[in-house]
């Protein structure tokens, strides 16, 4: 009978519920409770599959969250889970929606599972994964200043429609989740296909990465080497979609902050000698 490997997609779901049921009983809102549980069984069930070896189950833990977060939460409810929505909500002194979302998935959370959103969470990187472009085709651009443009443009653009109370701001922060979107994906696919890299929009265009990168520094949540094992064989580098260079264990190695946790590097060593 074949092995299989539950434990650690149990604890994670335990986890989420017990988030879930605190929210709940915190702030006597049923939502959080079927909030937290679906990405909890979303994100368990990605594990479950990952550990027993079943294929892309990274990308289905990406629709399946991703779907709920663009499609339900976003469309048919109204939220704006974007940036521009955490600013909302903050500015409004409302600890809801985008502003729990992001300080559990964005701003604390990285601190245990560093960019693990990026990988398995975001509705953004769920589309552009579909692209032919792995990992990246031709050298990296000095472009990452565009995300802390964007970073500062949508703080100022929220903090102008609170300032001069600009009407009705409930419909205005829905169509800003949706025009903004659709040009999130736009940008994405088109700097996908221009530098020839599916990961391009994360690396120099995506703002939440300001909030991703400080947490993400000190995540215990990341993948290791064991030097005595690795023959450097530079496989691990080759299948990395974030350019990190695996086999260098210090916090501080290039691009260190931007690994997305999708183990492509932990598959495709010979010698098993990486680890997360």
């Amino acid at each position: 009978m074949k092995h299989i490997e539950w434990k650690a997609p149990l604890l994670l779901w335990v986890v989420f519920e017990g988030i879930a049921a605190t929210l709940w009983l915190v702030l006597h809102n049923p939502f959080y409770l079927m909030n937290f549980s679906y990405i909890g069984t979303g994100l368990a069930l990605g594990v479950l599959l990952y550990l027993n070896r079943r294929p892309a189950a990274r990308n289905v833990t990406q629709w399946i969250i991703g779907m709920y977060m663009l499609v339900y939460l976003g469309l048919m409810k109204g939220e704006n889970m974007q940036l521009e929505g955490f600013w909302y909500y903050l500015f409004q002194g409302l600890f809801e929606a985008a502003v729990i979302h992001y300080l559990i998935a964005k701003i604390a959370g990285p601190l245990i599972f560093g960019r693990g959103w990026c990988g398995y969470a975001c509705w953004t990187a769920m589309v552009l994964d579909l692209l032919p472009y792995k990992t990246r085709c031709a050298p990296r651009r000095r472009w990452t200043w565009m995300r802390y443009a964007l970073f500062v443009l949508s703080l100022l653009f929220v903090t102008a429609l609170v300032a001069f109370r600009v009407q009705p701001l409930e419909r205005i922060m829905q169509w800003s989740f949706v025009i903004g979107n659709l040009l999130y994906y736009a940008a994405g696919i088109t700097l996908a296909l221009v530098l020839k890299d599916n990961r391009a929009f994360c690396k120099y265009l995506c703002p939440v990465v300001v909030f991703l990168k400080p947490a993400s520094y000190f995540s215990r949540l990341r993948v290791t080497c064991d030097n005595t094992a690795c023959i450097s064989c530079g496989k691990c580098r080759s299948v990395c979609p974030m350019d990190v260079d695996m086999t260098d264990n210090a916090r501080s190695r290039p691009h260190g902050t931007e690994c997305i946790l999708c183990l492509r590097c932990v598959e495709a060593c010979p010698q098993k000698a990486l680890k997360c």
